[in-house]
């Protein structure tokens, strides 16, 4: 697969289940708007772990860690507390250096469709590989890139 391409066929609908805890929300019950970058965060990680990959092992091992690099999320409807909600990574791009999600936070047993009636957020997340000691771009090692594109 060409460097910088769209991904066609990664891990498909990676999704996780996040319970809304009482430390997640405002003053008015509501989830604070930087916890969703939180529980994409999650997600992210455990498609990460899906593949094999550990982020700890990465970091001490290949000496690489991963950063996010941009994020544009956009804030559709509440979450309360107690709420189910399923929070999906998809990957739709890499690069030599970096690679973007597509992430949606919706309630358990929404539609999965781009924007339904349960979806609460969504947003694109732009990560880069980083050198764990310099923080400088560092390229995906090839043994992950294979893994991201193989078809799951």
């Amino acid at each position: 697969m060409p460097q910088g391409s769209r991904i066609a066929s990664a891990v498909k609908d990676f999704c996780i289940p996040v319970r809304v805890y009482y430390e997640d929300t405002d003053s008015a019950g509501v989830v604070y708007y930087a916890n969703y970058l939180k529980f994409m965060e999650r997600a992210r990680t455990e498609w990460f772990r899906s593949l094999g990959f550990e982020q700890d092992l990465l970091r001490r091992e290949d000496r690489i860690v991963f950063a996010v690099r941009s994020v544009a999320v956009e804030y559709l409807r509440p979450a309360h507390f107690n709420d189910l909600l399923e929070v999906s990574a998809t990957l739709t791009e890499h690069g030599p250096m970096s690679c973007t999600f597509e992430q949606v936070v919706r309630r358990a047993g929404a539609e999965p469709e781009t924007v339904s009636p349960e979806t609460v957020s969504k947003g694109v997340v732009r990560i880069a590989c980083l050198d764990a000691i310099t923080l400088r771009p560092q390229r995906i090692p090839q043994r992950i890139v294979e893994e991201m594109a193989s078809d799951r």
